[in-house]
């Protein structure tokens, strides 16, 4: 039977990015519908007390997340999944630094119009963002980042993993995780992490 899996990232997140590539590994050996949407970190910090330098980060932060709406808006959702894959592989396998680079590296890639990265810089596209965003957090609540999963009818955020798992593993690791998201009342599972991400 297949199991519907949502999982909501922004391409900023390196945690997010090896927790898509852990699910989509875990597609190649689980029957998995998975479907990508975007979630802003710029939008789940607003508000809080951080650093000067780290609030001018998730400003520029803002900019592929834009895109991506600015790209699910012209091409549909299923546009997501690739572009999202484009950009983290830039950001976080490559090193890219540069998000405007990342962009336009990304659109080019996947040969969409070159136009879309123009949205970067459009407020045009926040209020899309929002709904985006928030239809994640909405079913998990206020206390948590990216990625958020839904798996079925049931959503948790995480899983927070290094290295991605691979084949069977990654496969074990998605049946442990949506047992746990649909047990009712489970809310936590956390150990102090020991290493930075990894994208070998």
């Amino acid at each position: 039977m297949t199991t519907s899996v949502d999982i909501w990232v922004d391409p900023a997140c390196p945690w997010a990015w090896l927790t898509s590539r852990w699910l989509l590994e875990a597609a190649t050996v689980r029957d998995l519908d998975l479907s990508f949407h975007v979630m802003s970190l710029a939008i789940l910090n607003q508000d809080k007390n951080l650093s000067a330098e780290y609030e001018a980060w998730l400003e520029r932060a803002y900019r592929p997340v834009r895109v991506l709406i600015a790209a699910e808006g012209r091409h549909g959702p299923s546009i997501i999944e690739p572009l999202y894959g484009a950009m983290g592989r830039r950001r976080h396998v490559q090193g890219m630094a540069d998000f405007d680079a990342v962009i336009v590296d990304a659109l080019d890639e996947i040969g969409l119009d070159a136009d879309l990265a123009e949205a970067a810089d459009s407020t045009a596209y926040d209020d899309a963002l929002r709904v985006s965003h928030f239809a994640g957090m909405d079913l998990v609540g206020n206390d948590v980042g990216t990625p958020i999963l839904k798996i079925d009818r049931f959503a948790i955020f995480g899983p927070v993993v290094t290295p991605a798992p691979k084949g069977e593993d990654a496969g074990l690791l998605f049946d442990g995780v949506a047992a746990v998201a649909s047990t009712p009342g489970f809310y936590e599972l956390k150990r102090t992490r020991g290493e930075e991400p990894r994208f070998d």
